[in-house]
């Protein structure tokens, strides 16, 4: 069955050599996790990568043995270094168990490697958009329509490399400013309505202040609003507000159930607001698949985003 961008939710990246990854993987550590990346990239010390390649084969080998019992595990991603080395991991015998790559710094004529690395079997892409090319709107455009004629049905879904796009200007998130406040602001915005015309899905960048839970929960509505599908995550305690911003409340669900009925009126008005399928229809799609695949907010119980100043990080 194929899997949906929406079904991605709070994406966190771990390290492979951790040494409870196993039992992350395959959902019995933090059962609430929707798909997990084992990094081999940035989350690991060059001395350490030999020693996280042996331990995603033993992984692979232990996940293969357990696959009947782990039905209900996360997603399984793999961020390797570079393409050389995703050709590799892609070669490994038990690399069915996972369910595809990310592809860090994937850049404008740079992608067909990617494509031709991971071939093999089902896997599927996640480039991460994060060089500076892609503060650029011709730049982006033309990379878009690149991985379009490569196949998009490999392309589960862009992801947003924030803190690097940030880096390229020399600057550092404040506390309690959102990425959009800043000059990602319109950046953002840009790849938004690039990838949705192009009809990729894309994830927003992480949040990495854990001392700041208002302005996190400031930034998932806005990364909501802005179409995006999941968000990265670096640290547990942010699995669940994360996963509660993009379901879509009781009343959205209605209201898109409404619009996709076949006996629709052309406009009519429900819950105090104009519904209009001619114009209202995608976004009732992406309402229902987000239900399908996170379920619906309740809103009553929403705990939202506790976190310890001191709270360690989990890459």
């Amino acid at each position: 069955m194929a899997i949906s961008p929406h079904a991605l939710g709070a994406t966190l990246y771990m390290p492979v050599i951790r040494p409870d990854i196993f039992e992350i993987a395959t959902g019995y550590k933090l059962p609430g996790l929707r798909s997990l990346v084992l990094c081999l990239e940035d989350a690991l010390a060059e001395h350490h990568v030999a020693i996280g390649l042996a331990n995603l084969a033993g992984l692979l080998e232990r996940l293969s043995l357990a696959r009947r019992a782990t039905g209900d595990r996360p997603l399984l991603f793999v961020r390797p270094r570079s393409i050389a080395m995703a050709a590799a991991i892609a070669a490994m015998p038990d690399i069915g168990c996972i369910d595809g790559f990310v592809a860090p710094k994937c850049r404008p004529d740079h992608v067909a490697p990617w494509f031709r690395a991971v071939e093999r079997g089902e896997l599927l892409l996640m480039p991460t958009l994060e060089t500076p090319e892609f503060l650029d709107a011709e730049e982006t455009k033309g990379f878009l329509r690149e991985i379009d004629a490569l196949g998009k049905d490999r392309i589960l879904a862009l992801r947003i490399g924030g803190n690097d796009l940030m880096a390229l200007l020399g600057l550092r998130r404040e506390r309690g400013l959102t990425l959009y406040d800043g000059p990602l602001g319109p950046i953002l915005s840009n790849l938004a309505v690039r990838a949705a015309c192009a009809g990729f899905a894309l994830t927003a960048p992480v949040f990495e202040r854990l001392d700041d839970p208002l302005t996190f929960a400031d930034e998932l509505r806005r990364d909501a609003a802005h179409g995006f599908v999941g968000k990265t995550a670096i640290h547990p305690s942010q699995i669940e507000p994360i996963a509660q911003a993009f379901q879509p409340t009781e009343a959205d669900v209605d209201a898109a159930r409404a619009i996709l009925a076949p006996n629709a009126p052309a406009v009519f008005q429900l819950n105090g607001a104009m519904c209009e399928p001619a114009t209202h229809a995608k976004w009732a799609e992406r309402i229902l698949a987000r239900s399908d695949n996170l379920g619906v907010r309740d809103e009553a119980s929403e705990t939202g985003y506790i976190a310890s100043r001191a709270a360690p990080m989990a890459r």
